[in-house]
């Protein structure tokens, strides 16, 4: 059986609400409410959703850039919560983050070497001739030239500085990088290849992926299986191909039925969701998709749906399937 690289289980990261002259707690954020998952290496699991949904809070939540209110990380079958601030910084070598702004993420007053020096300096790397070649190198795999390094940011364009970000999470030659939307803020061209460029890198250094994206098009084109999320839960996650030919879930037919098709002679209808999205502070009980889905019934409304494996690989949390 296929060991994962990283496992999720039952993760939950809630925000408190605080209020009044003493600042009491009053409330809370469910900003992702128990998330579990499994990304095997060598793969890219692609997660989705709308702006709020909690994807981006489970990237750091994977890298305790964020603590977890509650749940289980396991990287390597190592319990990453559990790691002294010594042990995790060896795990963090093994797990890098591409930011989404390749401007804000990188410090406007280092020149491209020193950005990419550092991480060697931070995980031990004292030679500095061997620093040196190291960068040199990487530069040269993301498609940038030597001369760069004497360079600051604000010279290159979204793309070219979207390429040291990821030469950057590329130098201590991670297993696991996550991709905080990182295409997101580029021109289309550019999106492709910045795109095409991961996909080489993945087969070259055996990377795994996290992508994080709310553009389907995109994350059909990198990933392996998808996860699509809903105010802060998982709702649906299978192979890329099946997601996008059989979805299960309402909501997962809504956003794909979103999707402009580039063909004027295509009359098909999208379905168009009605209402609001509830609020992560104050979520439906239930289901919380209940209350904009067309196919509501009332154990919807009351009971929350098991995340179960409907069919091989098919998972789903919706009462249309399974024992409801």
């Amino acid at each position: 059986m296929k060991l994962p690289l990283l496992e999720v289980n039952q993760i939950k990261k809630y925000f408190p609400i605080t209020g009044g002259i003493l600042g009491r707690k009053v409330g809370e954020v469910k900003a992702v409410d128990r998330v579990s998952f499994a990304v095997y290496k060598g793969e890219t699991l692609g997660l989705v959703g709308e702006s709020g949904c909690g994807k981006s809070t489970i990237g750091r939540l994977l890298l305790r850039l964020q603590e977890a209110t509650d749940g289980e990380i396991r990287f390597e079958d190592k319990d990453i919560q559990a790691l002294s601030p010594k042990l995790l910084k060896k795990i963090r070598k093994e797990m890098q983050l591409v930011f989404q702004d390749p401007y804000a993420s990188l410090n406007p007053r280092h020149k491209v070497e020193k950005i990419l020096e550092e991480p060697l300096i931070v995980h031990g790397i004292k030679d500095k001739k061997e620093r040196r070649e190291r960068i040199m190198n990487m530069l040269e795999t993301v498609g940038l030239d030597r001369y760069h390094a004497e360079r600051y940011p604000h010279q290159f364009s979204g793309g070219q500085r979207q390429r040291i970000g990821i030469a950057r999470a590329l130098m201590t030659n991670p297993k696991l990088i996550i991709a905080d939307e990182p295409v997101s803020a580029l021109d289309v061209s550019i999106q492709s290849q910045v795109l095409n460029l991961l996909k080489d890198l993945q087969a070259e250094f055996d990377l795994t992926y996290i992508f994080i994206a709310h553009d389907l098009g995109v994350v059909r084109h990198i990933s392996d299986r998808v996860g699509v999320m809903y105010l802060g839960r998982m709702v649906e996650l299978t192979d890329s191909e099946r997601l996008y030919e059989e979805p299960l879930h309402p909501y997962t037919k809504s956003l794909l039925s979103s999707v402009p098709v580039p063909d004027p002679d295509d009359q098909s209808d999208s379905e168009v969701l009605t209402g609001e999205i509830p609020s992560a502070s104050n979520p439906p009980k239930g289901c919380a998709f209940h209350t904009r889905c067309k196919e509501c019934m009332d154990v919807c409304k009351t009971s929350r749906p098991t995340f179960q494996e409907i069919s091989p690989g098919h998972h789903v949390a919706c009462h249309l399937y399974g024992d409801a």
